[in-house]
C-alpha cells in the first residue's frame, strides 16, 4: 500500500485533468491514472481530430467558388494520408501539453487502468499496487454505442475512422446525432460518396425544428444521399465490400460506420464494491456537486450522462475541485449550454427550442430570417443562412438563439452570453449591427412571423439598406 493521496482521479480526459490541476493547486495531493492516452475523447478522438477534419474538408466549397471572385481555378488533389500525419502530429503536441500541465501542477501520473477496491482505496492493474484516498474521482467519459445485429463488429465508429489507411469511395453512416452529421458532411467533401441512414424523420433530433430541416436540405444539396426512418438490421460482407440490410432494403457500400449515440464508460472500474450506483442508461447517478452514491466518491463529465460536452466536463471538474480542496463551494450550471455542430454549414444553438418554448410559455415570438451570406453572393451556390430567435413575449426576453450557416459556432459563443444574462429583444434591437456580417440578422429583425408563416426574403440582401 503506498502512501495515501487526498484526490485520485481516474481518467485523463478534460474534466479528469482539469479537477487534478485545480486540486493540487489547492495544496491536494493528487495522482490521476490514465489506460490510454492523455486529453480523453476530445483531444484524441473527438472534438480536436474531427475539427481539423471539417477545416479540411471546406477547403472543397472553396475551391469550387474560388473562381467567381476572380481566382483562376487550381487543379487541387486531396491527400488524406498527409492530412492525417499532420492531424497525427497535432494531437501528440496537445497530449503533450497535458501531460506538461499535470507535472507542473505536481499531479503524479501514472500510465494504468485504475478500478476501485472500495470507497476509498485503488487498484492499478499495471502493478497490482492499492492507492489510499480521502476522495476519488471518475472521470472516465463514454464510448460509441455498437448496434445489437449480425455484423455489427464489421463497421468502425467514430474512434476507428481518423486512423483509416485510406478513404472509401462509399460509406454508409448509421445515425442522425452530431457525430453521424458531422462526419457525413465532411467525408463528403473530402470524396466520400455519403449514405446516412437514421430512424427518425428528421436528423439532430434536440434541436430547434428550422435548424433541422434547414440542415437536412443543405445536406442533400451537397450530395449526401439521407435516408429516414430506416434502421440498419445486419452488415455483412459482400464483394470487396459489404452489404447492408435494412428494415427497408438494402445498400452495397465499400465501409460502415455506426454513429448511434455513446454510453458512459463504467465497465470494470468496481463501482459496485465501492457502492456506486448506477441509472438506467448505465451512468453514475450523482447530485448535482457531482457526489454519487458512496461517501468519498465523485464522477464528472460524459460517465455522469448530464451534459455529455468536453466544456461541461471541464466546469464540472472544476467546480469539484474548488469544491472540495478550495474555499469556494459552486457547481456547474448545466441551463442553457451553447452548443455547436460543426456540419456544413454548421450550427450553433443556445437556449429553448421553438417546441420546447412554447410548452414553458404562454405567448412566444418568433423572429427568422433566411438569406444568402455574403460568401455565396457572387456564386452559383445555393446554400442559405438560418437566424431565428425565439422571445417571450410577455417579458420580451430573449429564449433561444439557433443559427445556422457560415462561423454560426464563432456567434453562437457571443450570443450565449446576453442570453444568460437575461436579455430582452429590445436590447438585441438597441445594439448597432456590424455591417456587412451574417451576425447583423441577431439585432435587426424587427417583425416576429405568423405561425404558419415562412421567413421574410430568401435573396441576398443589405439588411440595413
Amino acid at each position: 500500500m503506498t502512501e495515501p493521496v487526498d484526490l485520485f482521479v481516474i481518467g485523463g480526459g478534460s474534466g479528469g485533468v482539469r479537477a487534478a490541476r485545480i486540486a493540487a493547486g489547492h495544496g491536494a495531493r493528487v495522482a490521476l491514472a490514465e489506460e490510454y492516452r492523455y486529453g480523453g475523447t476530445c483531444v484524441i478522438r473527438g472534438c480536436v481530430p474531427k475539427k481539423l477534419l471539417v477545416l479540411a474538408s471546406r477547403f472543397c466549397d472553396e475551391f469550387a467558388r474560388a473562381a467567381d471572385f476572380g481566382w483562376t481555378p487550381v487543379d487541387a488533389r486531396f491527400d488524406w494520408t498527409a492530412l492525417r500525419v499532420a492531424k497525427d502530429r497535432e494531437l501528440a503536441r496537445l497530449e503533450g501539453l497535458y501531460r506538461d500541465g499535470l507535472a507542473r501542477a505536481g499531479v503524479r501520473a501514472i500510465a494504468s487502468r485504475a478500478s476501485l477496491e472500495g470507497p476509498d482505496t485503488v487498484r492499478l492493474s499495471a502493478t497490482g499496487e492499492c492507492v489510499r484516498a480521502r476522495r476519488v474521482l471518475i472521470a472516465t467519459g463514454g464510448l460509441p454505442l455498437r448496434p445489437d445485429i449480425p455484423g455489427a463488429e464489421l463497421a468502425i465508429t467514430s474512434n476507428e475512422v481518423f486512423d483509416l489507411p485510406s478513404l472509401p469511395a462509399r460509406m454508409v453512416i448509421e445515425g442522425g446525432g452530431f457525430i453521424a452529421v458531422e462526419f457525413a458532411c465532411l467525408l463528403q467533401r473530402l470524396g466520400v460518396q455519403v449514405t446516412l441512414v437514421y430512424r427518425g424523420d428528421l436528423v439532430l433530433r434536440c434541436f430547434d425544428d428550422d435548424l433541422r430541416r434547414h440542415l437536412d436540405a443543405a445536406m442533400r444539396e451537397a450530395g449526401i444521399v439521407i435516408r429516414t426512418g430506416e434502421t440498419i438490421t445486419a452488415i455483412g460482407r459482400h464483394g470487396g465490400g459489404f452489404r447492408v440490410a435494412t428494415d427497408r432494403g438494402s445498400i452495397d457500400t465499400d465501409l460502415v460506420m455506426v454513429a448511434i449515440g455513446r454510453v458512459p464508460n463504467t465497465q470494470g472500474l468496481g463501482l459496485e464494491r465501492a457502492g456506486v450506483a448506477l441509472d438506467e442508461r448505465g451512468a453514475i447517478r450523482v447530485t448535482p456537486d457531482s457526489r454519487t452514491t458512496a461517501a468519498n466518491v465523485w464522477a464528472v463529465g460524459d460517465v455522469t450522462d448530464r451534459v455529455a460536452l468536453t466544456p461541461v466536463a471541464i466546469r464540472e471538474g472544476h467546480a469539484f475541485a474548488d469544491s472540495e480542496f478550495g474555499d469556494t463551494r459552486w457547481v456547474c450550471d448545466h441551463e442553457d449550454v451553447p452548443v455547436a455542430v460543426f456540419t456544413t454549414p454548421e450550427i450553433g444553438a443556445v437556449g429553448l427550442t421553438e417546441a420546447r418554448a412554447r410548452e414553458r410559455f404562454a405567448r412566444i415570438d418568433v423572429y427568422r430570417s433566411r438569406f444568402r451570406p455574403m460568401g455565396n453572393v457572387l456564386s452559383a451556390r445555393a446554400e442559405r443562412m438560418l437566424v431565428k430567435l425565439v422571445v417571450d413575449r410577455d417579458s420580451d426576453r430573449v429564449l433561444g438563439v439557433h443559427l445556422c450557416g457560415p462561423d454560426a459556432a464563432e456567434m453562437i459563443q457571443l450570443a450565449a452570453i446576453p442570453l444568460k444574462m437575461g436579455a430582452t429583444k429590445r436590447q438585441f434591437d438597441r445594439t448597432i449591427a456590424v455591417h456587412p456580417t451574417a451576425a447583423e440578422e441577431l439585432v435587426t429583425m424587427r417583425e416576429p412571423v405568423a405561425d404558419d408563416a415562412d421567413a421574410p426574403g430568401t435573396g441576398a440582401r443589405c439588411t440595413l439598406c
